[in-house]
C-alpha cells in the first residue's frame, strides 16, 4: 500500500529557492519569493531572511548541510516579492566558508559570510558552565498569537509560528515593562521539528528586546551573527533574549536558544537600531 508523502511545512514552502544556473558554476544564482507573512513592521523578518541565505548556502555545499556561523550585515530593508540570492564558495573543507547576498530589484539587502558543516559528524564532547533558562511549562505563558489586532497587522509573522512568553516578559504589553531588558519564553513551529536552519529563523523571532525597556516599536537589524552549536532534538525550544547597553541610537541583543534536551544549540549577537 503506497503512502502519501505529506506537504512540506510553510516554512520550507517559503524558504524553496530555483536554481538560475548550473550546479558547478563557480557562483551560484537563485530566485525566490519573500511573502508578506513574515514581515514585521513594514520589512520581512530578519531571521526569516537568515533562513533564507542558509538555504541557498545547504543548496549550494549540499555536502556540508548545517549552518556552524553565520554573519549578516543587512544593507536594506526587504519587502515582499521577489528576491535573488547569489553564493560563492571561498573555501571547501570540513568546514566551508560561502559569502552570499540577497537582493531584490537589483539592489542588496543582505550580504553575508557562512561557514557551513555537517554537524551530525563533529565531536558531541560538551563542556559549558552556561545554565538553561528555568521556564513555566508552555501552557502557563503567554500566546503572542494572542496580542492586541494593531499588533498582529504590523507583525503577521507572529502567526506563522507558536511562541510562549513568559508572564515576566509581557509587562510592556500593559504598560508595564520589567526595565530588565530580559525576554524568555517557549518557540516551536506548528508544522516542523526544529533543525539547524530553523534555528536562523528563531534566533529573531521574538519581539525586540527593547519592548522590555519601555521602547516598543521596529527595531532594524544591522548586523546580526548567529552560532549553531548542535541539532536540536525535537519539541519546544527554550528563548532567552537580553541586552546591557543601549546607547548612541543602537542596542545590542542577545540570544540563547535551548532544545528540549536541555543543551544550548544556538547562540547570536544582534546589532539593531533603537525603535523610533
Amino acid at each position: 500500500m503506497q503512502t502519501e508523502t505529506p506537504p512540506p511545512a510553510e516554512l520550507d514552502r517559503d524558504l524553496a529557492l530555483t536554481p538560475l544556473d548550473g550546479p558547478d558554476e563557480a557562483v551560484r544564482r537563485f530566485s525566490g519569493h519573500l511573502p508578506g507573512g513574515w514581515s514585521v513592521g513594514g520589512g520581512i523578518n530578519g531571521g526569516f531572511l537568515l533562513a533564507m541565505i542558509g538555504s541557498a548556502v545547504r543548496d549550494t555545499v549540499p555536502d556540508r548541510p548545517h549552518p556552524v556561523a553565520v554573519a549578516a550585515t543587512y544593507v536594506g530593508a526587504s519587502t515582499e516579492g521577489p528576491a535573488e540570492v547569489t553564493t560563492r564558495v571561498v573555501r571547501r573543507g570540513t568546514l566551508t566558508t560561502v559569502a552570499a547576498e540577497l537582493a531584490q530589484d537589483g539592489a542588496p539587502r543582505i550580504t553575508a559570510l557562512a561557514t557551513f558543516s555537517d554537524l551530525a559528524g563533529l565531536t558531541d564532547e560538551v563542556g559549558t558552565t552556561a545554565v538553561a533558562p528555568v521556564l513555566p511549562p508552555p501552557e502557563e505563558c503567554v500566546r503572542t498569537s494572542d496580542a492586541p489586532p494593531d499588533f498582529l497587522r504590523t507583525a503577521p509573522l507572529v502567526e506563522r509560528f507558536e511562541m510562549r512568553l513568559t508572564p515576566r516578559s509581557v509587562g510592556w504589553a500593559v504598560g508595564q515593562p520589567s526595565g530588565t531588558g530580559l525576554l524568555e519564553g517557549w518557540f516551536r513551529l506548528p508544522d516542523r521539528e526544529p533543525d539547524p536552519l530553523m534555528l536562523l529563523l528563531a534566533c529573531d523571532a521574538m519581539p525586540p528586546v527593547t519592548f522590555d525597556l519601555g521602547r516598543p516599536g521596529w527595531a532594524p537589524t544591522v548586523q546580526l551573527t548567529t552560532h549553531v552549536r548542535a541539532v536540536p532534538a525535537p519539541g519546544w525550544l527554550r528563548l532567552r533574549q537580553s541586552t546591557s547597553n543601549v546607547a548612541g541610537g543602537f542596542f545590542e541583543e542577545d540570544c540563547e536558544i535551548w532544545d528540549s534536551a536541555g543543551r544550548l544549540v544556538a547562540q547570536s549577537r544582534q546589532l539593531a537600531r533603537v525603535p523610533r
